[in-house]
């Protein structure tokens, strides 16, 4: 296939059809630096060489009644997770005052539950609220499934982005989740977006879906018009019933990326969990497709610094994006 030429499709605003996604994926080792300088022009394009930092603060912990297969939070799963109920207000305003001091041009609260209770939605928005009133930064949430009204609250707090991951396809959501099922997941971001928020909405990849549930995924997203795709690569955690999958090659991951720049050319495409024990040296390859990054870790592990991720930006060619007014 002429690369070229299926980013020129794509940077033209006519839609790439699944089996010109699925060729990005099927592409030869050969043909990957191809495929990538490609999709860069894409993303060049809408975002030019800006990166966008991203940091996450783990809210709640190792509480989730759900039982999703890859979660080292779920209580169905015995891992080793630290478990704590909701932050206080301050805990994550401070959160907030490190990730401003990072550069960051989003903070995401992250809880691991259900949905949010009265509660823990009181709290976020109270945290919300003092965050936007002290510092210039964007304010994501992760809570859940949102019933009716609570992302309203969320909207009128100041929560600029929703995140909800579909987490896989439709036709392979059922083998990783049986607590909950993709329509309740579609319906939350539904929600997000009516209430006046961004979605924030990706996956996890090497969970043992096929390509075809990849672009099924990728297209499920481009319907639902998400602003921000996560993507991320499984790291098996121990005690969860995908603890002993191998993990995908960097090419594999390379090529993931590539395909959802192609799908969503304009999206934010967000290199997330997994990315340094997946990509390893081939990292810093990972910024031609995608244009923003978690940095500093994630919900239970670590990742590989502030420094090195700068140094990684900097030294690819790149450069860290300046945030506007929030």
């Amino acid at each position: 296939m002429d690369w070229n030429h299926l980013a020129d499709k794509a940077a033209a605003g006519e839609v790439v059809s699944s089996d010109e996604a699925l060729a990005v994926l099927r592409s030869s080792d050969d043909e990957l630096l191809a495929v990538l300088q490609a999709s860069f022009r894409l993303r060049a394009q809408h975002h030019g060489r800006d990166v966008r930092i991203h940091v996450l603060r783990n809210a709640k912990s190792g509480l989730c009644p759900e039982d999703c297969a890859f979660c080292s939070q779920s209580v169905v799963h015995g891992t080793n997770a630290e478990r704590y109920q909701m932050q206080t207000v301050e805990e994550l305003v401070e959160g907030a005052r490190e990730a401003h001091r990072m550069g960051a041009v989003k903070y995401c609260m992250v809880t691991s539950t259900r949905g949010p209770s009265q509660r823990d939605l009181d709290v976020v928005c109270e945290a919300v609220r003092r965050i936007k009133a002290e510092m210039n930064i964007n304010v994501c949430t992760s809570l859940g499934l949102l019933r009716e009204g609570q992302a309203e609250q969320l909207a009128a707090a100041g929560v600029t982005r929703f995140n909800h991951n579909l987490e896989a396809s439709r036709q392979f959501f059922p083998e990783i989740c049986g607590t909950h099922d993709f329509d309740e997941r579609v319906q939350t971001v539904q929600r997000a977006k009516a209430a006046g928020m961004e979605a924030c909405c990706g996956g996890i990849m090497g969970m043992g879906e096929t390509e075809a549930d990849r672009v099924s995924l990728a297209l499920e997203l481009r319907a639902l018009e998400v602003e921000s795709i996560p993507v991320n690569f499984l790291d098996p955690r121990p005690g969860t019933p995908l603890g002993d999958r191998p993990r995908l090659t960097p090419h594999d991951c390379l090529r993931t990326l590539a395909m959802f720049r192609f799908v969503n050319p304009s999206r934010d495409i967000r290199i997330a969990g997994g990315r340094e024990v997946n990509l390893r040296h081939l990292q810093s390859l990972a910024l031609y497709p995608a244009n923003s990054l978690f940095c500093n870790g994630y919900l239970t592990t670590g990742g590989q610094g502030y420094e090195a991720d700068l140094r990684m930006i900097e030294d690819a060619g790149f450069r860290v994006a300046e945030l506007v007014e929030a």
